[in-house]
């Protein structure tokens, strides 16, 4: 059985020989003809949203903000966090949180979990919240209004325990 398993590589490595024999060389094949109507490829930048004072932002169930950069002119600010899913605040809650720059996002998260009765928002940390939505529910919807004068780039987080891994973003202010 080994001569006949010898007898039969060889056979096919002796095809595929044969069939690499028979090439073309390059200059043979002429080259194919453009037409006047191709274009060369163009990227198209992704659209920077505009700065605005009225900002709107979703969640759902599957722990996701719907925009990951907000922009916003420096002055009064209003925002409105709406949770398009279905399941309760108890289950999937999800608010807007706004940090001052420069706070240990993880440090705080850490807080929040011991602060249910204050919407996930530790008491020792509240000089680093610039402001915050309540917990909300599937459906429900929260606004608040806020000011910050001072351009710069704001993080915003979900403190709901263990979300601020997929729920972050940043505030930009102009």
């Amino acid at each position: 059985m080994k001569t006949s398993f010898k007898i039969t590589v060889l056979a096919i490595f002796t095809i595929f020989s044969l069939f690499s024999c028979g090439k073309k060389e390059a200059k043979d094949i002429a080259p194919a003809e453009t037409t006047a109507t191709e274009q060369p490829y163009e990227e198209h930048p992704v659209e920077t949203p505009a700065a605005t004072n009225d900002l709107h932002i979703e969640s759902n169930d599957q722990m996701q903000y719907s925009l990951h950069e907000l922009r916003a002119p420096a002055g009064k600010i209003t925002l409105t966090l709406k949770h398009v899913g279905k399941m309760e605040k108890t289950v999937m809650g999800h608010n807007l949180v706004i940090l001052t720059p420069g706070t240990d996002i993880s440090d705080f998260t850490q807080k929040a979990v011991d602060a249910k009765n204050t919407d996930y928002i530790p008491a020792s940390e509240k000089a680093k919240v610039i402001a915050h939505t309540k917990i909300i529910g599937g459906g429900e919807s929260d606004t608040i209004e806020f000011t910050i004068n001072e351009k710069g780039t704001y993080d915003f987080i979900c403190s709901f325990p263990g979300h601020v891994s997929m729920m972050k973003g940043k505030l930009i202010v102009e």
